[in-house]
């Protein structure tokens, strides 16, 4: 697996030749409206990770921006809401055509609570993610080896992942269930980018 590093910007040749995206994002923290974000990457068509890292508040990103808002092309993240969320905030791109595999284990492996991507990754891809850069400085000015190779593997796996769940699902007959929830996505994101609580407004 090709793995490429860019500040602040993709090249411009990427976008016409991608046909899938999977996509993670990394922050100074969890809370979208304090800890910015720091880098985005993308794997595309399932051959090549380019890592784009945001050392400084410039978010103009033209041609990533570009691919983003791409609706034809399948979006494939692991926690999407949290994902979209920053992205929408920092990029102002509300993305379309999701897939979320954390949604997607939920309905399909109904005899687990454990959801996260290291989980997945050892039950479907027989392999142990290493988490151990997860709480590190990304915001630095140059990302490290070390930050590099974990950002990759945090999407190098996901759409065999999508793929192992997806069949679950189309087993069980539960994957309508899983698509009705990808299209309402960027819904939810819209809204609580306007800080409401989704729950707290549907709630009776």
């Amino acid at each position: 697996m090709k793995i490429y590093t860019h500040s602040f910007d993709i090249p411009e040749n990427i976008i016409e030749k991608t046909k899938e995206l999977a996509i993670d994002t990394e922050a100074m923290g969890l809370k979208t409206d304090r800890d910015r974000l720091c880098a985005i990457q993308i794997l595309i068509n399932r051959t090549e990770v380019h890592v784009v890292h945001f050392p400084e508040i410039n978010y103009q990103a033209k041609n990533l921006k570009k691919l983003l808002k791409k609706k034809d092309i399948p979006k494939i993240f692991h926690f999407a809401r949290f994902d979209m969320l920053i992205i929408y905030k920092y990029l102002g791109i509300l993305m379309e055509n999701i897939i979320c595999t954390r949604t997607l284990s939920k309905i399909a492996r109904t005899y687990s609570d454990r959801h996260s991507l290291k989980e997945l990754c050892r039950e479907i891809i027989k392999k142990e993610l290493n988490k151990g850069e997860q709480s590190s400085d990304w915001g630095r000015e140059q990302l490290t080896q070390s930050q590099i190779s974990y950002a990759a593997n945090d999407v190098i796996f996901l759409p065999e992942i999508f793929d192992h769940l997806k069949k679950m699902c189309e087993r069980e007959n539960r994957y309508e269930v899983a698509k009705s929830i990808f299209e309402i996505f960027p819904n939810i994101v819209f809204i609580e980018s306007k800080n409401f609580d989704v729950l707290h407004l549907i709630d009776h």
